[in-house]
C-alpha cells in the first residue's frame, strides 16, 4: 500500500493543505477506498478468480463491453502509476546523489548531473531493472514483498522515533531559480503548539517543480496516489493460491493500517515542522531522521516495489485482455508466455508504454491523470457490485457480506465527484474514451459465455413492469397491434417477416412455429436445438420479434396453444397473421436476402429445405380455415397475407417520387355487396392497419388510397363526404376514390335466392355484419372474378393492397368453398393483406 507519497509527498500534502484539510482529504480518499474495498471483497468471494484482477472481476460481472473498456482504462492507470513511482524514485535518487542546482561539478556522493534528459535516463535504467524482475517472474516479487514490508515498517518506526528524538534544527533548502539556485531555510521545531497552530489551516502556494498554483483538488490528486495500492492484491489474483481468502483479509488490513499511519504522520508533521520545510523539501524526512540512510533505503524500497507492482498488474491485465480475444489481433502478441506461464510479451508491451509515459518528466504532472484513471476504475468496481446486488441473481452469494447497495452507490458517487473536482477535462476525456471503447466492443467484440449483467437487470426490471401492466386498464386510445405470425419455414417467409415487423407499431411481435411431433415418442425436446437458429434469424433479419415454438399433433392445435400461451401478462398477441393457403410453389427467398448474401455469411441456419411442389402439405384447406375461425372465436384479429414474398420493399420505396408508391385500401366486404358498410368494427380495423403501415419509417412516402364502392341512386357524394369526415376524425390522411360497381352487384343479385331486403338478408342482419353463415353459397365464382377484376383495374398498381376478410361460414363443410372464393378474389393482385378485426382500435377522443 505504501508508495512514493508516504516518503516524498506527505509533507507536501500537509504543507499546502494544512492539518484540517489533510485529514479531510484522508477521510474522503479512504471513504471512497473503503466503499470500493467492500465491493472488491464481495466480488472476490463470489467465485473462483483468475488472472486479471479488477478486469477479471468487472468483465465477468458486467460482461465483455464494460470489462474490456474498463480493462484498458485500468491497464493505463497501472502504466501511469508505474511511471509515477519510477519518477518518484528518480527524484529521490537525484536528491541523494544529484549535483545541486547552480553547480557545475559535484562533491562527495553528489555526482549525478541534473536535467530533463538525464532524469529520463535514470528513469529508463530503473524501469529496466523493474522489467528484469518482472520477466523473471512475479513469484520473485511476491516473495520479496514481505521483506520490503519489513524494511518499510522499520523505516516508519525510525521516522516516528525521529519526531520525538531529533532536536530542533534548521534545514537549508536549495531551490532552482533561473539558471542558478537559491536557498530557503526550513526548520524542524520539535513538538510546538505554535507550529501546530500555524499548520492547521491551508496555505496553498506555487509548486516549485511544476510552477503551478496548488489547490485542494491538485493536492488531493497527488495524495490519492498513495492510496491506490488496494488493487495490488487483486491484480495478482492469478498468482495467489487462495485469492478469495487472501484478497479480503489482506486488502482490509492494508487499508486500516495505512489510514492510521497517514493520519498519525500528518499530525506529527504539523506539530514539528514549519510550512516552508513541508512545502519546499520533499525529502525532509531524511533530514530529520536519526538514521538518514535507512530512510533512503525505505524510499527506494517503497517506490521500487510500487513501480514493479503496477508494472506486474498492467501486464496481467493486458494478458487477460489478450487471452479473452476482446480486441482480436490487436493484442494477439500479448498472449505469448514463457515455459513457466509468465506473460513475457505482455510485460514487455507494458514496459514500452510506461517508458513513453516517463517522457512527461515530473511526478506531479501525471498525478492527476493517474488519480482520474484509478477513480474511474474504482467507480466501475462499485458499479459491478451494485449491478449484481440489484439484479438479485440467486447465484450472487458472496461469502463476504459486509456490504449493501448503499455502500456501492456511495462509492460511485464519491469517485465521480472527486474525479471531476480534480480535473474536469481529464475526467470528461476519460469518460469519452471509455464510452468509445464500450461502443466499439459492443459492436465488434465476439459474443462471450461469461454472462451479461445487463440481461439480469433487464429481466429484473421487465418482470416488475409486467406486473404493473394491468390489462383491466387497457383503453382503445392506447391500443397497438400485437402480432403472432405463424411461420412454417423461414426460408419462404423472409419478406413476410419483415413486412409484419413494419405493421407492429412498437407492439409485441412473435414468430410462431408448430413442429408436428409427439413428445411421448421422443427422447428429448427437439425444439431446444432449433431455438438458436430462430434467434439467429431474428438477429440477421433485424426484426424486433420474440420466438415461440411448440410441439403439437396438428398445426391447428399448435396455433391454438400459441394463441392461448404466447406472451405474458398484459403483453399477449391480439392479432394472428397467416400466410395464404394456395398451390403456389414456395421460393427460397432467404437465400437471396441481403442479410445472407454477404461473402462472410453462410445461409444454413438449421432450417430444412422448402417443400417440393409435388409433396403434400402439412395443412389441409379445412384445417387452415379452422385456424382462422378459432382465432376469431378467441377474439383475435386475423390477417391473411398473400404474395408478400413478391413485395420488394426496397425497390418500391426507392422508385421515383412521382408518383409515390401507394397503398390501396378496400374497407368494404367485397364478398357481401348487400352489406357494404364502411364504419363497422372490421372496416375500421382495416383502416387502422393500413394507417399503421403508412406510419412506419420505411413507408412514410407511400400514399393511402381508399376506394368507396358506390351504386347509382345512392347519393355517392354524400357517402364520400361522410367517409371524408370519418377519416378527418380518425386523423387518417387518405385519398378517396369513388368506384362504381353496379355491374358487379348485378351479378350478385342474379344468383341470390331473393331480392334485397328479403328474409334471408334480414336474418343475416340480425346476426351482425361479420357473421353471415349462409352468404358463402350465395356468391358465385363469376361475381368473385368480377370483383377481382374491379380491384385489379385500379391504377397505378400499388405496393400492397388491404382487403376486407369475411368471417368463415358457420358450416365447416363450406370451408373449402370459402377458401376458394378468397383465392379467386385475390388472384393476380400482387402483395395483398386480407384483414378481419374483432376489437375496437380507433378513437376520436384525446
Amino acid at each position: 500500500m505504501f508508495s512514493v507519497v508516504l516518503f516524498l509527498r506527505l509533507g507536501f500534502v500537509v504543507g499546502h493543505a494544512g492539518l484540517y484539510q489533510a485529514l479531510a482529504m484522508f477521510a474522503v480518499a479512504y471513504f471512497i477506498i473503503g466503499m470500493t474495498v467492500l465491493s472488491v471483497c464481495a466480488i472476490a468471494t463470489n467465485g473462483a478468480l483468475d488472472a486479471g484482477g479488477a478486469y477479471y472481476m468487472i468483465s465477468r460481472a458486467l460482461g465483455p463491453e464494460f470489462g474490456g473498456s474498463i480493462g484498458i482504462m485500468f491497464f493505463l492507470a497501472n502504466v501511469c502509476g508505474s511511471a509515477l513511482y519510477v519518477l518518484g524514485l528518480v527524484e529521490a535518487v537525484v536528491d541523494s546523489f544529484g549535483i545541486p542546482p547552480g553547480q557545475k561539478a559535484g562533491t562527495g556522493v553528489h555526482v549525478l548531473p541534473q536535467s530533463y534528459w538525464y532524469e529520463l535516463l535514470y528513469g529508463t535504467v530503473l524501469l529496466a531493472l523493474c522489467l528484469v524482475v518482472c520477466l523473471v517472474g512475479a513469484s520473485i516479487y511476491a516473495k520479496a514483498t514481505f521483506l520490503i514490508f519489513l524494511i518499510v515498517a522499520g523505516v516508519l518506526g525510525t521516522i516516528l522515533v525521529s519526531f520525538f528524538a531529533t532536536r530542533p534544527i534548521g534545514v537549508p533548502i536549495r531551490l532552482p531559480s533561473g539558471n542558478g539556485s537559491e536557498i530557503e531555510n526550513g526548520s524542524f521545531t520539535g513538538f510546538s503548539l505554535d507550529t501546530l497552530r500555524k499548520n492547521l489551516g491551508g496555505g496553498y502556494e506555487v509548486d516549485y517543480t511544476t510552477g503551478q498554483m496548488m489547490s485542494f483538488s491538485s493536492v488531493f490528486a497527488v495524495m490519492f496516489n498513495g492510496c491506490t495500492g488496494i488493487m495490488a492484491g487483486s491484480n495478482m489474483s492469478g498468482d495467489l493460491k487462495r485469492p478469495s481468502y487472501s484478497i479480503p483479509r489482506g486488502t482490509i488490513s492494508a487499508v486500516l493500517f495505512t489510514y492510521l499511519v497517514y493520519n498519525l504522520l500528518a499530525f506529527l508533521m504539523c506539530a514539528t515542522c514549519n510550512r516552508v520545510l513541508l512545502q519546499k523539501d520533499y525529502g525532509f524526512l531524511r533530514d530529520i531522521s536519526i538514521f538518514p540512510p535507512l530512510v533512503t533505503v525505505g524510499i527506494y524500497a517503497a517506490t521500487l516495489s510500487a513501480a514493479m507492482s503496477n508494472l506486474i498488474g498492467a501486464s496481467r491485465i493486458l494478458y487477460a485482455l489478450a487471452r479473452d480475444d476482446l480486441f482480436g489481433r490487436a493484442l494477439a502478441l500479448a498472449k505469448k508466455t514463457s515455459a513457466s506461464g509468465n506473460p513475457v510479451m505482455a510485460v514487455i508491451l507494458s514496459w514500452l508504454v510506461v517508458q513513453l509515459v516517463l517522457f512527461s518528466g515530473k511526478l506531479n504532472t501525471i498525478a492527476g491523470v493517474v488519480t482520474t484513471f484509478f477513480l474511474l476504475v474504482y467507480a466501475t468496481v462499485n458499479l459491478a457490485c451494485l449491478a449484481l446486488e440489484w439484479a438479485s441473481a440467486p447465484n450472487f452469494r458472496p461469502t463476504f457480506r459486509y456490504f449493501t447497495w448503499h455502500t456501492c452507490l456511495l462509492g460511485i458517487a464519491g469517485c465521480c465527484v472527486m474525479m471531476f473536482l480534480i480535473s474536469p477535462v481529464s475526467a470528461s476525456a476519460s469518460l469519452g474514451f471509455l464510452l468509445l471503447l464500450l461502443l466499439a466492443l459492443h459492436y465488434l467484440s465476439p459474443s462471450s459465455t461469461w454472462g451479461y449483467i445487463s440481461q439480469a437487470l433487464i429481466f429484473h426490471q421487465v418482470r416488475k413492469y409486467l406486473l404493473m401492466l394491468d390489462v383491466r386498464k387497457d383503453h382503445v386510445k392506447f391500443w397497438r397491434p400485437q402480432m403472432l405470425l405463424m411461420v412454417q419455414n423461414p426460408r419462404g417467409s423472409a419478406r413476410l417477416i419483415d413486412f409484419v415487423n413494419d405493421l407492429k407499431k412498437s407492439g409485441l411481435y412473435i414468430l410462431g412455429h408448430v413442429e408436428l411431433q409427439d413428445l411421448d415418442m421422443l427422447p428429448s425436446d427437439p425444439l431446444q436445438s432449433q431455438q438458436d437458429s430462430w434467434l439467429s434469424l431474428v438477429d440477421k433479419l433485424n426484426v424486433k420479434a420474440f420466438v415461440s415454438l411448440t410441439l403439437a399433433p396438428s398445426v391447428r392445435h399448435g396455433v391454438r396453444q400459441l394463441l392461448f400461451t404466447s406472451g405474458l401478462g398484459g403483453m399477449r398477441p391480439n392479432t394472428l397473421v397467416l400466410g395464404f393457403y394456395d398451390d403456389e410453389a414456395p421460393q427460397d427467398v432467404l437465400a437471396r436476402h441481403p442479410a445472407f448474401t454477404s461473402a462472410r455469411e453462410e445461409v444454413p441456419l438449421g432450417f430444412p429445405p422448402l417443400r417440393e411442389p409435388s409433396t403434400s402439405k402439412l395443412l389441409s384447406a379445412r384445417e387452415y380455415v379452422g385456424i382462422v375461425a378459432d382465432a376469431l372465436k378467441m377474439l383475435r384479429n386475423v390477417l391473411l397475407a398473400r404474395q408478400l414474398e413478391s413485395l420488394d420493399k426496397a425497390w418500391e420505396l426507392r422508385r421515383a417520387a412521382n408518383p409515390p408508391p401507394t397503398i390501396h385500401v378496400w374497407p368494404v366486404n367485397l364478398l357481401r355487396p348487400d352489406s357494404a358498410r364502411y364504419a363497422d368494427t372490421c372496416s375500421l380495423f382495416l383502416l387502422q392497419m393500413a394507417c399503421v403501415l403508412n406510419m412506419a419509417r420505411a413507408w412514410r412516402r407511400a400514399r393511402l388510397r381508399l376506394f368507396l364502392c358506390v351504386e347509382a341512386g345512392t347519393m355517392p357524394h354524400a357517402q364520400e363526404e361522410k367517409l371524408r369526415q370519418l377519416l378527418k376524425d380518425l386523423r387518417i390522411q387518405a385519398q378517396i376514390q369513388l368506384v362504381p360497381w353496379d355491374a358487379i352487384t348485378r351479378l350478385h343479385w342474379q344468383t341470390c335466392r331473393g331480392p334485397p331486403g328479403g328474409p334471408a338478408e334480414e336474418e343475416e342482419e340480425e346476426e351482425g355484419v361479420v357473421n353471415f353463415p349462409t352468404n358463402t353459397t350465395q356468391v358465385s365464382d363469376e361475381y368473385v372474378c368480377a370483383a377481382n377484376k374491379l380491384v385489379l383495374e385500379q391504377s397505378p398498381a400499388p405496393a400492397v393492397r388491404f382487403l376486407y376478410l369475411p368471417r368463415p361460414p358457420a358450416d365447416t363443410s363450406l370451408y373449402p368453398l370459402y377458401l376458394h372464393q378468397l383465392e379467386l378474389l385475390t388472384r393476380g393482385l400482387g402483395p395483398t393483406v386480407l384483414v378481419h378485426g374483432v376489437s375496437a382500435v380507433t378513437s376520436t377522443q384525446l
